[in-house]
């Protein structure tokens, strides 16, 4: 039985890749940072396996911490596979960007070490769009492909965020090509992610939708997001642990491109009798609303910049027929709505 180390395992998209890789029939090793964790975890994934499932043979925990050595060399012992989910995911930037960036670009070197010492070959990191769009593109192109690659002194590459994750693949990569060519490296770069939890604990992930149905703002930004459901980032992440074609690729994970507004409009479709505004914001205001704001002040370096991403690698090599994002937008609001997160 081909076994898996899922670092990050209670992560939004952790839990998911959870579940699909026991329903897959993969055991599976999940690091969490507590024991607390371990237990959200295995409560999360459970109602959702079939009758009868024996989770206690096929999925067991690890406590690893992205910022220390200590338990790594031994949680990888007996491991076939390592996927390395875990990183840090803020909704407004810290004051200090090395808060985010040491524990991804240390945590996915001390994972890649350790698989490297155990002689474990094949990796799958989560990485992001955010590893690819923060620079110009191409003469000619009108959409990022997984050719592309942010720099991090580019407007929207400078930011905390997306220079974690930018530093951190670039990390993978040049660790891989400069001390371990054996490795079998791929990475999932997914855009935004939506779609249901299968909890009431997902972090930031889904605060875009929250704050739409909040109706926390008066107006909205003039910016576009291609976005992505959680089981076919998922999903991708499975699939690629056993293809050939995937090996030394990366792959965006890519569903659809919508703006602000047209997210807020079919929302409204789908809740009428919500106050969701879909009225543009003038490109001033959010500069001003921008000074007071972080999410806010996040989104201006995107401002007017309807620049989509072509997922045709992720259709072809690894064969995923994306969920519409007009499906994982409602499903998504359904959850938030029923669990309390907005008023109903």
């Amino acid at each position: 039985m081909t076994k898996v180390l899922l670092t990050g395992a209670s992560g939004y998209i952790g839990k998911h890749i959870t579940l699909q890789l026991l329903e897959a029939g993969y055991s599976v090793r999940a690091s969490v940072r507590n024991d607390a964790k371990a237990a959200e975890v295995r409560a999360a994934v459970a109602p959702h396996l079939a009758a009868g499932f024996d989770l206690d043979s096929k999925l067991e925990f690890v406590l690893l911490n992205l910022d220390s050595d200590a338990g790594w060399d031994q949680a990888i012992q007996g491991i076939d596979v390592l996927m390395h989910t875990a990183s840090p995911f803020p909704i407004a930037a810290p004051k200090d960007e090395y808060e985010i960036i040491r524990p991804a670009v240390q945590g996915t070197l001390r994972a890649l070490r350790a698989a490297h010492n155990a002689g474990v070959k094949r990796v799958i990191l989560t990485s992001s769009v955010a590893a690819i769009y923060g620079t110009e593109l191409p003469a000619g192109a009108t959409k990022f492909d997984e050719t592309s690659w942010t720099n991090v002194e580019h407007p929207i590459g400078r930011q905390a965020y997306t220079k974690s994750k930018t530093l951190a693949e670039k990390a993978a990569w040049d660790y891989i090509a400069a001390e371990a060519p054996e490795l079998e490296l791929t990475t999932i770069n997914p855009v935004l992610v939506i779609g249901a939890p299968l909890d009431k604990n997902f972090g930031s992930s889904v605060s875009v939708i929250e704050r739409v149905l909040s109706g926390k703002d008066p107006v909205l930004p003039d910016v576009m997001f291609s976005m992505v459901d959680v089981k076919d980032v998922a999903a991708m992440h499975v699939k690629a642990i056993g293809l050939d074609a995937a090996k030394g690729q990366r792959f965006l994970a890519s569903a659809t491109d919508m703006t602000f507004v047209n997210i807020a409009k079919t929302l409204k479709a789908a809740f009428p009798k919500r106050k969701i505004t879909s009225t543009l914001a003038p490109n001033f205001l959010l500069h001003f609303l921008g000074l007071f704001d972080g999410e806010i002040r996040s989104l201006l370096p995107s401002l007017g910049k309807h620049i989509g991403n072509d997922s045709t690698k992720a259709r072809t090599v690894l064969g995923i027929d994306f969920i519409p994002a007009e499906k994982s937008l409602v499903e998504t609001a359904h959850f938030v709505i029923d669990n309390g997160f907005v008023k109903a």
